[in-house]
């Protein structure tokens, strides 16, 4: 019986023996990044303005996995069955906390297959609409859309988008009726904008920056419940009669569940590092974008509620994927 308890004595301390050089070793390689997005989107953007200084600070190359489809589900399905090793990271976004309302069936939890480790980012959208639709402001918008109502269309980059579900949300909380145009792509969807195919569309800070200072959009609101640096004249869509309208794009890193927690606090804090510094809030602030982090802990909270919240919006609004 001593020999027994002896033998597993022997084998807990060999297990926390383990964790602890497994901690101090860690990273050993390369580590991977996977983006359920394309190149060129904001996730992928904003991951390559950190990742050099992730790679320095970790002191391992650091590999951009981009693995866009299906409603940026491809790449979590791909996430959650990599290894549980502190070697995958996976960039989620607010996509996949609307998901679980959207989709009947997932292959993969966001809260049981991963484990959060920090938020990054945050981006809101602004409300822009064609210079030739009457409507100067947000109030004015809504007035027109009383009086016309289905006779306004608006852009969105797929059914089931972040930008499609704010607009739902806006019909829904204004009580108005819009026509939804769905594209495959951002650009497509903004150029119909420019050019006043769609009227109205929900669009990144930074295209809609750009093209509310040439006269070719006029912008009416931003989804934030506080205004943007980056146009800081425009006002929340919260102030604007829409008490409570509160949509913020948001990015964190989580792993496979099972990654060992010493590895997920030092992921933690090195990330944390890098998005207190000046050099990354300087070059994210350009694209509209502000910085964000979190412990683990708060971060599965947050995304809990992101899951609850956009459900019932999916729920009340009866949008679908098409």
């Amino acid at each position: 019986m001593r020999c027994a308890v002896a033998r597993s004595l022997a084998f807990v301390g060999a297990l926390a023996a383990a964790g602890a050089l497994h901690a101090q070793d860690y990273p050993a390689k390369p580590v991977r990044i996977i983006i359920a997005n394309a190149a060129g989107g904001a996730s992928d953007v904003l991951v390559r303005i950190l990742s050099p200084k992730l790679a320095e600070t970790l002191g391992q190359q650091i590999v951009i996995d981009n693995r866009p489809g299906a409603g940026a589900n491809i790449g979590a399905e791909i996430a959650a069955r990599s290894p549980a090793d502190g070697y995958t990271l996976f960039v989620a976004s607010l996509p996949h906390a609307i998901a679980p309302g959207l989709y009947k069936t997932l292959a993969y939890d966001l809260m049981r297959d991963f484990m959060p480790v920090t938020l990054f980012a945050e981006e809101q959208f602004c409300l822009v609409v064609h210079p030739s639709l009457p409507a100067p402001d947000v109030k004015g918008f809504i007035a027109f859309l009383k009086t016309h109502p289905g006779a306004v269309s608006y852009g969105s980059t797929g059914s089931g988008a972040a930008n499609h579900l704010a607009m739902e949300l806006l019909q829904s909380m204004a009580g108005v009726k819009l026509v939804h145009v769905p594209y495959k792509g951002s650009g497509a969807a903004l150029s119909d904008a420019i050019n006043g195919r769609v009227p109205a569309l929900f669009v990144n800070l930074s295209p809609a920056s750009a093209h509310v200072q040439t006269g070719k959009l006029r912008a009416l609101a931003v989804t934030a419940l506080k205004r943007s640096p980056l146009m800081p004249k425009v006002p929340t869509l919260d102030e604007s009669g829409l008490a409570g309208y509160d949509v913020v794009n948001w990015f964190g890193f989580l792993v496979p569940a099972g990654t060992p927690e010493d590895v997920v606090r030092k992921l933690n804090a090195a990330v944390t590092r890098i998005v207190d510094s000046a050099d990354y809030k300087s070059r994210i602030s350009v694209l509209g974008a502000e910085p964000l982090s979190s412990p683990p802990e708060q971060m599965r909270t947050f995304i809990a509620a992101e899951i609850t919240k956009w459900g019932k919006v999916v729920k009340a609004t009866g949008a679908r994927v098409e």
